[in-house]
């Protein structure tokens, strides 16, 4: 019985210990939750990336086709003129403050994904956007999520869109952490 117990203990103890942080990368690229990310990507489908469009937008073939991948969860500044440009203005200043802001997005993103890279793609409720991108959370052969490094380095708002909500609470506490110490696009 003394046994069980001290088992017991142990196996309570390595749970705790395993708990997810929200708090994504240092600046060495080091994820804190690894470990357990790493393992997680061993079910999901791989994909190999041809090329990031935007922050927030990458093409992989997966299946053996191209497919547009929308990261879901986050939103980038507008990388290039288009009718988002002027909801984004609101938030963020000016037109050309919003394409500077999204360059700064999109190289951060190319600098975690390169062509060839392999990924691997976690589906929510909706597969796909009304655009016929897929809409998934993308992670790197470490184990760590795009989605999550982009919004925790201060690249990315939350952006929240029903059903796909699996991350949610984690991307609005990285994404006010990234705000409050200055982080990517929040530098002053």
């Amino acid at each position: 019985m003394k046994v069980v117990k001290h088992y017991l203990i142990l196996l309570l103890a390595l749970l705790i210990s395993f708990q997810p942080s929200c708090t994504g990368s240092n600046k060495n690229g080091n994820s804190n939750n690894s470990s357990t990310s790493e393992s997680k990507i061993l079910n999901l489908p791989e994909a190999t990336v041809d090329h990031v469009i935007d922050g927030d937008t990458i093409v992989v073939i997966f299946n053996g086709q191209k497919e547009h991948v929308r990261l879901i969860g986050i939103d980038t500044p507008e990388s290039r003129m288009n009718h988002r440009v002027e909801i984004q203005e609101r938030n963020l200043g000016d037109a050309e403050k919003v394409i500077e802001l999204g360059q700064k997005a999109k190289e951060f993103t190319k600098s975690l994904v390169k062509p060839g890279d392999k990924v691997y793609l976690e589906f929510d409720v909706q597969q796909r956007d009304r655009y016929g991108r897929l809409l998934a959370y993308v992670y790197l052969k470490d184990g760590r999520m795009i989605n999550k490094e982009i919004i925790c380095n201060g690249y990315a708002m939350p952006l929240t869109v029903p059903p796909n909500v699996k991350y949610q609470e984690e991307f609005k506490k990285c994404y006010q952490e990234a705000r409050e110490k200055g982080l990517g696009l929040w530098k002053e």
